[in-house]
């Protein structure tokens, strides 16, 4: 599984998140906060809001994305959060973004054939998405809340 994240006009670091596999070692919010809040999203959410004044943040409702100790860690940082209404990833501008991560992953000339090379490919082919793709897909985000206002939050084209 991966992380990263996006913003107007710059990509987001992006992590490959590490968690021993198999029944109940899955991701939860001790290692989302270990691996991700306190380590590139606190300083990259810092920079951010040092040069834009005030940053909101968004995330999916992954259980350890809401559970109760995220969400006190991210009061705790003073870190405000966008309400995600469940089951709506056409609300999400990074989920285009997985998309054409994953279409550029398949058309590698050489498909990565380990572990340790698909977390390399996916570094690169992160690093080599125009940040003016991204931008796009965050710019759409006001078609797209106008789409599911207009379904009444059922299914849109996105």
């Amino acid at each position: 599984m991966v992380w990263g994240c996006i913003i107007l006009g710059q990509k987001g670091p992006l992590i490959v998140l590490e968690y021993p596999g198999g029944k109940g070692q899955s991701m939860n919010s001790e290692r989302y906060r270990e691996q991700v809040l306190e380590g590139v999203l606190l300083d990259f959410h810092a920079r951010m809001k040092a040069a834009r004044g005030s940053v909101t943040f968004q995330q999916d409702n992954a259980p350890s994305h809401k559970s109760k100790a995220t969400k006190r860690w991210f009061a705790s940082q003073a870190i405000p959060l966008l309400f995600h209404p469940s089951s709506s990833p056409d609300l999400n501008p990074i989920e285009p973004v997985w998309h054409e991560l994953k279409a550029r992953l398949r058309t590698l000339p050489h498909p990565p054939n380990t572990v340790e090379a698909l977390k390399d490919a996916v570094y690169h082919v992160w690093d080599e998405l125009p940040v003016e793709d991204i931008d796009k897909h965050i710019r759409r985000m006001p078609d797209r809340v106008t789409a599911v206002l207009a379904a009444k939050g059922g299914h849109t084209q996105f």
